[in-house]
């Protein structure tokens, strides 16, 4: 998918998408699925349109900043997870949630702020994420 170890070109990624879809161009599918995340996120839109370049800012919580590309990366993995049930049992979790609460994109904030934890944990221990620990925080969500 978009993942890769480049930031600036992930980054750059998110902004040529949205100049993309602002002008009206042809997006590819991976595009518009990123324009479809960037239309529920206009807290965003500044920035990426901006003339700051953000390609090589830091986004530090220290700093109180979010890292927005994390935030919209995080997104685009879930998704991708649930629309292919893998960890097998996520999909059957998120339907869950949206009977729970209702709202998809409050269901995926709840779930991205679980996912980047172990995220983390694992890049910490330098390890892989541990899948069945992830889907039983997902559970203590319902």
């Amino acid at each position: 998918m978009l993942f890769t170890q480049d930031r600036t070109r992930t980054r750059q990624l998110f902004r040529s998408t949205w100049k993309k879809y602002l002008e009206g161009q042809n997006l590819e599918p991976l595009e518009k699925q990123i324009a479809d995340l960037l239309q529920e996120h206009p807290e965003y839109h500044a920035l990426l349109t901006g003339k700051e370049t953000v390609v090589d800012r830091d986004f530090t919580a220290e700093d109180g900043h979010e890292n927005p590309f994390l935030h919209l990366s995080l997104h685009l993995a879930l998704r991708e997870q649930v629309g292919t049930d893998r960890p097998a049992g996520i999909a059957s979790i998120t339907r869950s949630l949206l009977l729970k609460h209702g709202d998809g994109h409050t269901v995926e904030h709840l779930m991205i702020e679980r996912l980047g934890v172990f995220l983390w944990d694992a890049q910490r221990q330098g390890r892989a994420p541990d899948e069945q620990a992830y889907l039983e925080s997902l559970r203590e969500l319902l």
